[in-house]
């Protein structure tokens, strides 16, 4: 571990080493997350990028208990929203309520003041609540009455949401798909995972007795930590030409936007922090393009009636892009 990915810049002066604490973190996740050890640490290295998380998988895999794990991994203030039909934006971002005895409005917040915010099943809301988390993701405030709420930091919004195909669904709109840093599938688990989980949840539920490795200052210096990472000049054009590339693919009919090249050069300042190293490679990005670039994009028809997805197009890009040499 270097010096770099050890020291903090805090207050108090104290050193933190980034990949023990995440480990230390990832390890607790990975108790109630069984045989996902890609996905967990995707996860982390989202939190860690001060980014959002958008976990998409059919109901059962494991989406909300990734995030609750998460969750209960950091010793933070947490809430969770079942996202439905009936579900008003004010009950996320909250509400001014006419306060009889003093005559004047008061702020009631809402579900959004929290450090890690679970939202369930995210694309089962209207497009007007969705809309609700524009302004929080983005900015990491709440306007409500022409008064801005800051909201706490570090701040996570882990968002699970089901297949389009999925009955009383509606589709993210591009502005908020493009405010989540990666998108991640669960997967079915294998078959020794499935055996573990029969015996190990058959009479208890393992999120009871999950308890936290961290706490919200922590993971506020390892972020602060990751800041400082050193990232090369060639490093920094190879992410701006492949966002770029995007742009420019027949098959594409909507590119990455410079969000996404902002959020990219985060994920992989994270992931190589993670890697217990203090400057950021080609591979961390070439790692993470596929995470953070796919589901922002939309395909051209032609492309996207003949199969090829998102998915192949970033792997394409990422395999004809020449890669920077040196540091």
């Amino acid at each position: 571990m270097t010096e770099a990915t050890r020291t903090t810049g805090g207050a108090t002066g104290e050193g933190v080493d980034v990949a023990a604490t995440a480990g230390r973190i990832a390890e607790n996740v990975g108790r109630v997350v069984q045989g996902k050890d890609r996905v967990v640490r995707l996860a982390l290295v989202t939190l860690l990028a001060e980014g959002h998380l958008l976990v998409e998988d059919v109901p059962g895999v494991g989406k909300t208990t990734l995030a609750k794990a998460l969750a209960a991994s950091i010793d933070a203030t947490v809430r969770r929203i079942q996202f439905t039909p009936d579900l008003l934006p004010s009950d996320v971002t909250g509400v001014a309520v006419y306060d009889q005895e003093s005559r004047e409005f008061e702020f009631k917040p809402g579900a959004i003041f929290a450090n890690v915010v679970v939202a369930d099943e995210i694309n089962r809301a209207s497009p007007k609540t969705q809309s609700a988390l524009l302004e929080c993701m983005e900015e990491r405030q709440v306007t409500v009455d022409g008064v801005s709420y800051e909201l706490a930091r570090p701040f996570l919004v882990m968002a699970t949401q089901n297949p389009l195909e999925m009955e009383g669904t509606y589709p993210l709109p591009e502005a908020q798909r493009d405010r989540f840093t990666t998108r991640v599938s669960m997967g079915y688990p294998d078959q020794d995972a499935e055996l573990a989980m029969l015996d190990d949840r058959s009479t208890t539920d393992p999120l009871a007795g999950l308890l936290p490795v961290a706490d919200a200052a922590s993971v506020s210096e390892l972020i602060a930590a990751i800041g400082r990472l050193h990232v090369s000049e060639a490093v920094r054009r190879y992410v701006v030409d492949l966002v770029g590339s995007t742009r420019r693919s027949p098959h594409l009919r909507l590119g990455a936007s410079p969000r996404a090249g902002l959020q990219l050069l985060r994920a992989a300042r994270a992931s190589a922090a993670l890697a217990g190293r203090d400057m950021v490679l080609p591979d961390d990005v070439k790692e993470l393009a596929g995470p953070v670039l796919a589901h922002r994009l939309l395909m051209a028809p032609a492309a996207a009636g003949g199969g090829r997805t998102a998915e192949h197009v970033v792997a394409e890009l990422v395999a004809t892009l020449p890669v920077p040499r040196g540091r």
